[in-house]
This record gives C-alpha cells, structure tokens and sequence, in this order.
C-alpha cells in the first residue's frame, strides 16, 4: 500500500513538471522546464490546490537521495578532463566569483532592506 501511495506522489511531482515543461515550450519561457515546475509546485502549495501532504514524503525520500542523481554528471565530467586541464584556474574563478557574488548582493540587499525597515 506504501508503494502505491509514493507512487501517487511522485505522479503528482512528475504532473507539475510535465506542467511546468509545457509552459515553458507554449510560452518560449528561456528557463528550465524544472524551474518553472518547481515555481508551480511552490504556487500550487501556497494556493492550497496541493496539500503538503500528499508530496512531502516522495519529496523528501528524492532530497535525501539527491546525491545519486549527480552521480552521472560526475562520470560524464571525466571526459573533459583535457578542457578542465588547459582551462582549470579560468573555469574555477568563474565558479567562485559566481558563488560568492550573489551571496554578498543577497547580503547587503538583506541589509539595505532590514536598515529601511521594509
């Protein structure tokens, strides 16, 4: 009976991103199909539509499993072994300073913000 009711939830999830896949080619979004349903899904728990419930325990068993599913991006990364060797210290520093970027724009906007008192 377990099995029956994850699969439900996962059917759920997987509706919302077929939904949200749809929007994005009906509407030429230039965002990620997995975004625009993540965003649904965020509306639809807001609006009531879909209750916590009947996602939160799929949802939680694909977060705590999340690593396997980077797993094959990791193996396929080892083919451009050549391109991280000539272009390492160019692509690292792309990769720091668009980590650490948003995380100060995100903090001094946060503060700008707390200091208005908005």
């Amino acid at each position: 009976m377990r099995i029956l009711k994850y699969l439900g939830q996962l059917g759920i999830l997987w509706g919302v991103y077929l939904a949200g896949r749809w929007l994005t080619e009906a509407l030429a979004l230039p965002v990620p199909a997995n975004v625009v349903g993540v965003v649904l899904l965020f509306t639809l728990l807001c609006l009531g539509l879909v209750k916590l419930a009947s996602v939160a325990e799929t949802a939680d068993f694909l977060l705590r499993h999340l690593v396997f599913f980077f797993i094959p991006i990791a193996v396929g990364l080892m083919d451009w072994g050549g391109v991280f060797y000539q272009y390492g210290l160019v692509l690292l520093a792309a990769v720091v300073v668009s980590s650490v970027l948003p995380f100060f724009a995100v903090g001094f906007l946060t503060l700008f913000l707390h200091r208005r008192g908005a």
